[in-house]
């Protein structure tokens, strides 16, 4: 009789071990399946449309250059300065890296391009958004600034890591035509920003 009495109490035993265990199971699945709705739900949160946004296009870009107020001729300390201005034509968004390409050239001869420095951060634009890109140049006339001049009203300008260029109007202040005059070998960009209201 002992015999029958210890087979017994080792099957309640076991089953009462398998009934635990199947309530981990069942808790550690329940749990597991509550997490991953989170984590992909912080996923999603994190991840911006604007961050995964394809490359800004020249073409897909309205572009303006206009020269500071007051700045059609020699500027304060024989510096000038423009403003580059990209705006996004289309409806959604695109993502601008680094600087753009811009020469100003005399015909085929004497040319300037523009040049940052450093690895700026990515501005996203959403659609109708506007970036821009300040410029310093030293004003035709400047003691010192040599005899590597350009003077012209357009300019070539190419988005980031883009190929296709386009051709921009010299615009003063006020939107009317005007003329670019600098001198010297590179014209100083800085880090292209999203403008802001009334920019």
């Amino acid at each position: 009789m002992p015999a029958t009495t210890r087979p017994a109490g080792g099957l309640a035993a076991l089953a009462a071990g398998l009934t635990l265990m199947a309530g981990l199971t069942l808790t550690a699945c329940g749990t597991t399946t509550t997490a991953t709705p989170d984590a992909t739900a912080t996923t999603t949160t994190a991840t911006t449309p604007e961050a995964t946004a394809p490359p800004c296009r020249t073409a897909a870009l309205a572009w303006t250059l206009s020269l500071f107020d007051g700045d059609g001729a020699k500027g304060e300390g024989g510096r000038s300065g423009a403003r580059l201005t990209a705006v996004n034509k289309g409806s959604g968004a695109c993502l601008f890296a680094g600087y753009p390409g811009l020469e100003i050239h005399n015909g085929k001869a004497d040319g300037i391009e523009g040049a940052g420095s450093g690895h700026p951060a990515a501005v996203a634009l959403p659609g109708r958004a506007a970036v821009t890109v300040d410029l310093r140049y030293t004003h035709r006339g400047t003691p010192g600034a040599g005899t590597w001049c350009v003077r012209q009203h357009e300019a070539a300008v190419t988005a980031p890591h883009d190929t296709d260029g386009t051709v921009v109007p010299v615009t003063d202040a006020h939107g009317k035509p005007a003329v670019l005059d600098a001198c010297g070998e590179t014209i100083a960009m800085a880090p292209p920003r999203r403008a802001g209201a009334g920019t």
